[in-house]
């Protein structure tokens, strides 16, 4: 799910701009697709990153002389600004079609503190050097038009297009808020710099706040793709597309196993694929599907054990009631706790999206080994092999994915027995087939359904607030949607930490 879900965390600044060629779209196997509605929510924190802006500026020092009527020359300097009181009223967000997002910021009440040095010039020295405490009111609306390029596959923020619009800027010295001539002086040549030094250093903050939220979308939705060997290249494939109702990027998609990348065939999206009745759109290319598939076979994890319980409810399920004399020829009355089934896939499962679910067909091998009574470690009592067709439906409720599977169909194809067992063929491939049908399936999806729903909670996808999540497969492709409540911690805790 790329860039997927913690991409959110981007707020609106980092949300990705762009027009994109109808060229980019044979080139991507994943696309994500962010709606007006889900751009408001991100709208509700951005008042949260411009404040962090203010706060975390750098304000240099400012000098100067200014030549004063009966006074002669008066050299100044303002130091140690910084940010004492800040509060934003609102803030409001549109998307363009000319590539843009316009942020506009209103109504900022900013206090700035520091110290006033200043003294008259004469001759080679400035004599007559005084400092005074100063406080700086401020009104302030800030407009902001974010472009964002794509370079060597990442997003690059562009804020420069980045407006601060004065209401009020007063200054006052010593806590002294009456009128005098000292204040009066400075405030008429002093506001013209001070405006221009805030304007550069807030906007090149907001600029680096933005770019360092991009950075970590890009690398956080690496991560959430990423588990041992295996993880998907979510380079963008161009600049993304921007309408007036949603922000839309392509991505190549591409499994990544031991840093060895597959190859990717063109891609069947259109837009219209997608629409905007929810905030948030993944799509996906069933090639996708099928390279993780092959990356988890060569990986050796579509592998698993049975004993004990696990075993024992296998063979003892219900349809199997009238057979349980041939189950105790095959393991000849050794506990299931000695016991062993191991089950693995013997090629890459092959996986087929359409509109009736996810089709997986997949080779697999069965070996169960029962210890000899009294004669040492369990050996080979059964080996087959299987083709097993089954038809997979998904939901995402409670934090947890559910993995709904029709009826299979399952044809051994091959089968080995140890001498031991007198059964004819056909009566043990009924039996087989029972046994797979009714548990073996069952048990091999619940697994899927607990391993993946671990690995995204260890992913972080348990703090987003997902709602009303759709997983819908149509021919060749796989949409997921829904909508989300935007955690504001996570929010915090990234600008807390970085910067």
């Amino acid at each position: 799910m790329a860039r997927i879900l913690i991409m959110l965390v981007s707020l609106l600044s980092s949300s990705l701009a762009c027009s994109a060629e109808p060229s980019s779209y044979s080139d991507a196997s994943v696309v994500f697709r962010m709606t007006k509605p889900a751009v408001l929510v991100l709208n509700e924190k951005t008042a949260h990153v411009i404040q962090t802006a203010f706060q975390h500026a750098d304000y240099p020092d400012i000098k100067g002389e200014k030549s004063v009527r009966f006074l002669g020359k008066i050299a100044y300097g303002l130091k140690n600004i910084h940010i004492g009181e800040l509060t934003i009223e609102n803030t409001t967000v549109d998307l363009k079609e000319d590539d843009t997002i316009d942020i506009g910021i209103q109504n900022v009440s900013a206090s700035f503190q520091g110290t006033l040095s200043y003294g008259y010039v004469g001759g080679w020295l400035v004599k007559l050097i005084h400092s005074i405490d100063f406080e700086i009111e401020s009104s302030i609306d800030l407009q902001i038009n974010v472009k964002l390029l794509s370079d060597d596959g990442r997003v690059i923020v562009d804020t420069s297009d980045c407006y601060l619009t004065f209401h009020k800027l007063t200054l006052h010295l010593q806590g002294d808020k009456d009128p005098g001539w000292l204040k009066q002086l400075f405030t008429n040549f002093i506001s013209f710099t001070l405006k221009l030094v805030l304007k550069n250093q807030v906007c090149k903050e907001i600029n680096y706040i933005s770019q360092l939220l991009a950075d970590y979308v890009h690398e956080t939705s690496a991560n959430f793709l990423k588990d041992g060997d295996i993880g998907v290249d979510i380079s963008v494939t161009a600049s993304p597309a921007i309408k007036a109702n949603y922000i839309e990027s392509h991505h190549k998609g591409l499994v990544v196993y031991q840093n060895h990348s597959g190859i990717f065939h063109d891609s069947a999206f259109t837009p219209s694929l997608l629409t905007d009745s929810k905030m948030v759109y993944f799509w996906f290319s069933g090639q996708v599907l099928n390279s993780v598939a092959l990356a988890a076979f060569l990986d050796k994890r579509l592998e698993l054990t049975l004993s004990g319980e696990k075993l024992k409810e296998m063979f003892e399920i219900e349809e199997l009631k009238t057979q349980q004399e041939i189950v105790q020829k095959i393991f000849r009355g050794a506990s299931y706790n000695d016991s062993l089934a191991k089950v693995w896939s013997l090629d890459p499962p092959q996986i087929i999206l359409q509109p009736e679910g996810t089709i997986v067909k997949s080779s697999v091998a069965v070996e169960l080994s029962v210890p000899l009574q009294g004669e040492g470690p369990p050996s080979v009592a059964l080996y087959f092999e299987k083709e097993v067709t089954v038809t997979v439906q998904a939901s995402y409720m409670q934090k947890n994915l559910y993995l709904h599977h029709s009826e299979a169909m399952i044809e051994i194809k091959k089968l080995k027995r140890a001498a031991h067992i007198a059964v004819n063929d056909e009566t043990l491939k009924h039996i087989l087939e029972k046994i797979v049908s009714v548990a073996g399936i069952r048990e091999v999806v619940s697994r899927f359904e607990r391993n993946i729903s671990s690995l995204l909670s260890s992913k972080g996808l348990d703090h987003f607030d997902i709602i009303d999540p759709e997983i819908v497969t149509k021919k060749g492709h796989l949409i997921l949607q829904m909508d989300f409540g935007f955690p504001h911690h996570l929010l915090v805790e990234f600008l807390k930490t970085t910067l």
